[in-house]
């Protein structure tokens, strides 16, 4: 099977879904401090099931439950460092399992997703942290992915320039390709920015000439804000990564969802003429919405 850096040179690649969405409403238990991540201690078998049934409905790359894994997060329920460790790796094989024959990519979220309070959509801690603190953070985690044999780090839902630039630096220094995918909102001029304000073309365009970047765009973003940020990533010279949320928000607060889904797989052909190159969904996107999505590829 050729890298999927060499697969997205000829073609659209099909991303799966929400694996948090799909792991509750099949009955899951994901409310958690470790999200999905806790059942890759308390049931691996329902993370190999969700990952299969994205598969069935076309998805060629399987991202792993450990967005919200992290040692200290698994330290604070009781595990020691190296079961720690183990539990991360245990992902890709479990991706790996559910998936088949295609990619696995190693989900690494944002500092703020182990804080577990919706800091992931504001960027807020990096006002706090160095970026020095936030390689340091990220690390041990890569370096468990990419050494349990992910295919790519899915360095996603990054809300702040200074945790891009972490994360890429640590490729880097690792030797691990990854993607970078920003979460975005739209600003009142139209224009794409990092949940801290940046605008995205200027992150986007930090990373043109590392290697180790195989695609850049955006996830965790309303249906809406896709376009423009597609548009915005293009200034990096790579094929782009999209993966919307249903449309509906996350009420940090309340915990829960609100609004009505938007997301459609009439946007994809505009979205791969772009530059678009690896397509799927984020949070409340389940298998049905990627077989529509894998259906409106080119």
């Amino acid at each position: 099977m050729p890298s999927l850096a060499d697969a997205l040179l000829t073609g659209p690649v099909v991303l799966d879904g929400g694996l948090s969405t799909e792991l509750e409403a099949r009955g899951s238990d994901v409310g958690s401090a470790l999200w999905s991540a806790r059942l890759l201690r308390d049931d691996p078998a329902a993370i190999v099931a969700a990952h299969a049934a994205f598969a069935a409905a076309g998805a060629q790359v399987a991202t792993t439950a450990s967005y919200q894994a992290s040692f200290e997060g698994f330290v604070a329920m009781g595990a020691t460092w190296r079961e720690a460790e183990s539990l991360i790796e245990r992902s890709v094989v479990l991706a790996r399992e559910g998936q088949g024959d295609g990619w696995v990519a190693g989900s690494v979220g944002p500092y703020g997703a182990m804080l577990a309070d919706g800091s992931e959509y504001t960027g807020g801690y990096v006002d706090e942290m160095d970026v020095r603190a936030l390689r340091a953070f990220h690390r041990p985690r890569m370096e468990a992915l990419a050494g349990a044999g992910a295919d790519v780090l899915a360095c996603e839902t990054v809300p702040a320039a200074a945790e891009a630039g972490a994360l890429v630096a640590e490729a880097v220094d690792i030797g691990v390709p990854i993607w970078l995918s920003l979460t975005t909102v739209l600003g009142a001029d139209g224009v794409p920015r990092t949940r801290r304000g940046e605008p995205a073309e200027e992150v986007y365009a930090l990373v043109a000439g590392v290697p180790e970047v195989i695609a850049v765009g955006v996830n965790c973003t309303a249906p809406a804000a896709i376009g423009p940020t597609v548009t915005a990533a293009a200034v990096a010279g790579k094929p782009i990564v999209v993966y919307p949320n249903s449309g509906e928000i996350w009420d940090a607060a309340a915990r829960g969802w609100t609004g009505s889904p938007g997301i459609s797989a009439d946007d994809v052909p505009a979205w791969v003429a772009a530059g678009a190159r690896l397509v799927g969904g984020c949070c409340r996107v389940r298998p049905e919405h990627i077989a529509a999505i894998a259906a409106a590829l080119p």
